[in-house]
């Protein structure tokens, strides 16, 4: 059976109250978030982000995370996980953007969508 609009939404909601922290992945992070970005100088960190309301079966990213990311890496992926960091989420894949030397990554759209 499929989910009305007002369950999505509410599912929707649910999660973007949970999922509070993103990160970067240089590969498929899989179901637990391994392959993520390490190291630099100023050092690579999860950053906090926010979630607008869900409509219609989708959420957006609401603003934007800047991380410092270190030479040598390549951005494949990013990942969402709860406050403390500890609990994976789930995650999206980017268009790879490759570091030659020491740089910041923007993330500027990120999107749930439980009807695709």
């Amino acid at each position: 059976m499929p989910y009305s609009a007002l369950g999505k939404n509410a599912m929707l909601n649910a999660l973007g109250a949970l999922a509070v922290k993103a990160s970067l992945h240089t590969a498929d992070p899989g179901a637990n978030g391994t392959n993520e970005v390490t190291g630099g100088n100023p050092a690579y960190a999860k950053k906090t982000i926010a979630w607008s309301a869900a409509g219609s079966g989708t959420m957006n990213l609401d603003g934007t995370a800047v991380f410092d990311v270190p030479a040598g890496t390549t951005v494949a992926f990013v990942g969402f996980w709860n406050t403390a960091g500890a609990v994976f989420y789930g995650s999206a894949d980017v268009t790879d953007e490759v570091f030659a030397a020491q740089g910041t990554y923007t993330l500027t759209d990120a999107d749930l969508d439980l009807n695709a």
